[in-house]
């Protein structure tokens, strides 16, 4: 049995101490918002905070995160910097086919929260392992910036 922290509730769960904390997250506690993409960690899809980092899931062994607090976009919007990004994600009209956003907002709401006032250049490296299929990227870079600006 495994305790975790997930969204300021203690869940415990059993599984194997190799599960990706991405199965844990869907499978074990269905908190669906988090996606699963590419499952090599390179599409940004599955991406989730550890104690306000960005991490992907997807490869993260659940015995990994230990006492680690993990929000997932469920519960991100609670936060100061998630707030502002989502209310920017609407604003902006970001979403296209949306299966990527949850790993988006994930990936800009870190970045927002480490860096109120990014550059292009730091947003760009930032958001360098999230893909969008339908090409979002402009909006998506729109978004931070008018989060950044106090949306």
């Amino acid at each position: 049995m495994t305790t975790l922290n997930i969204n300021g509730e203690i869940h415990t769960v059993d599984a194997p101490p190799d599960m990706p904390l991405l199965w844990v997250l869907r499978d074990l506690v269905r908190l669906t918002g988090t996606k699963f993409g590419c499952g090599i960690a390179q599409c940004g899809a599955c991406t989730v905070h550890l104690d306000g980092a960005a991490v992907r899931s997807c490869v993260l062994p659940v015995a990994a995160v230990g006492d680690k607090k993990i929000t997932t976009i469920e519960a991100v919007g609670a936060t100061p910097a998630g707030q502002k990004i989502q209310q920017a994600w609407r604003e902006v009209d970001v979403v296209q086919c949306g299966y990527c956003q949850s790993g988006q907002v994930m990936t800009a709401t870190a970045l927002l929260a480490q860096n109120p006032a990014p550059s292009d250049a730091d947003i760009d490296a930032a958001m360098a392992g999230n893909i969008c299929r339908c090409g979002t990227y402009n909006r998506i870079r729109a978004a931070i910036k008018h989060a950044a600006k106090g949306a």
